[in-house]
């Protein structure tokens, strides 16, 4: 055993295996605590609202002497009244807010999509805080807005202009002044219509456009000038006019899994040896091809079936009993290829086994 960490935040199974694998004792807080989390852990304790978040960390340091805690999704700014082993609080902060990221963007002249005046259509509204793509959508007018801001009254947002294209990403690895980009990915959004849209429902890695070694060589950029310290993510939409900066994420990303899948590299290790300040010697080199795709249920519904013989093509495996509400996520499901066909092949088998299963509940 390597020693042993803490990792805590909304969703962190992903950084949790990642540790795991890398040869650490892991406990976790985490607001599902799914099956396969449990598999990795020795203790793990779930929340229902982050504001609970600082004092389960107290109670479990109280027991336990931890080499680092690190954070995810939902505390990457939060004061855990413990030295947290990655970006700096103050550092996450500014990029926990879309208004505080266009200013950075626009700061350093990356290539971003300009904010619009009030009364500009058509806009693309984002909820000022928050991750994954939920609740954005595109105003083609002022109804449309209006319809936006009864549905979440008080909620502070953003009015950019709207760019199409392939929403892409990029995982990177920093030490607070460089970085290494390790994977351009391709991003899958949920689609239809409603709030969910815009919502991230995966992703294909590697992706391999004609502009991969502008966009890597951008994103290194981006990540070394943004101060964050250990893994980081940063989108990008490539458009017919070139690529366009969307969003820092100074936490972990979604991502993880497949890119590890990928590259055969920990990423957990990686960022541990970031905040020592060592960071890869060169990019890694895709040997495989890895996607994933989250299966969201169409119907309340509650898990009838024990779905572990799934794993590993599955993960965010549900405890059976749970509830999942209509739109929820339900799980993730995973194919490996030697190339985008190949996986998107295995991935489809695998989907239609869990819904196999889903069609009983």
């Amino acid at each position: 055993m390597k020693g042993r960490v803490l990792v805590a935040g909304f969703a962190t199974r992903h950084v949790v295996r990642s540790a795991y694998n890398a040869g650490f004792e892991v406990c976790a807080i985490d607001h599902f605590c799914d099956q396969d989390l449990a598999w990795c852990t020795k203790e793990h304790q779930t929340f229902e609202e982050l504001t609970e978040l600082p004092d389960i960390v107290a109670d479990i340091c109280s027991r336990h002497t931890f080499d680092a805690i690190v954070t995810s999704s939902g505390a990457e700014d939060m004061d855990l009244g413990r030295d947290i082993c990655g970006t700096p609080r103050d550092v996450a902060a500014r990029f926990c807010t879309k208004k505080s990221i266009q200013q950075f963007f626009e700061e350093h002249e990356f290539p971003v999509p300009p904010l619009l005046a009030e009364g500009e259509y058509p806009a693309f509204i984002k909820p000022d805080t928050g991750a994954g793509g939920w609740r954005n959508t595109l105003a083609a007018t002022p109804d449309d807005e209006a319809t936006w801001t009864d549905c979440w009254p008080d909620t502070p947002y953003v009015r950019q202009t709207p760019v199409e294209g392939i929403p892409c990403s990029v995982s990177c690895i920093a030490d607070g002044t460089s970085a290494r980009a390790l994977s351009l990915n391709c991003q899958l959004n949920r689609g239809g219509e409603g709030e969910r849209r815009f919502g991230f429902a995966g992703a294909i890695t590697p992706f391999q456009p004609k502009e991969r070694e502008s966009i890597l060589t951008l994103a290194e950029d981006i990540a070394a000038k943004s101060g964050c310290v250990g893994s980081l993510g940063i989108d990008f939409m490539l458009t017919d006019d070139g690529i366009r900066t969307i969003e820092i994420n100074p936490r972990f990303q979604a991502t993880l899994d497949i890119v590890e899948m990928s590259t055969g590299v920990n990423i957990f290790e990686m960022h541990r040896n970031a905040t020592k300040g060592i960071l890869p010697a060169s990019r890694p080199t895709p040997k495989k091809t890895a996607v994933r795709s989250i299966i969201f249920a169409d119907h309340d519904c509650v898990v009838k079936d024990d779905l572990k013989s799934l794993h590993p093509d599955i993960a965010d495996i549900p405890w059976p009993g749970t509830e999942i509400e209509e739109g929820g996520a339900v799980l993730s499901v995973y194919g490996r290829g030697q190339n985008e066909d190949e996986a998107l092949a295995i991935l489809d088998k695998t989907i239609t086994r869990v819904h196999r299963y889903m069609s009983r509940w």
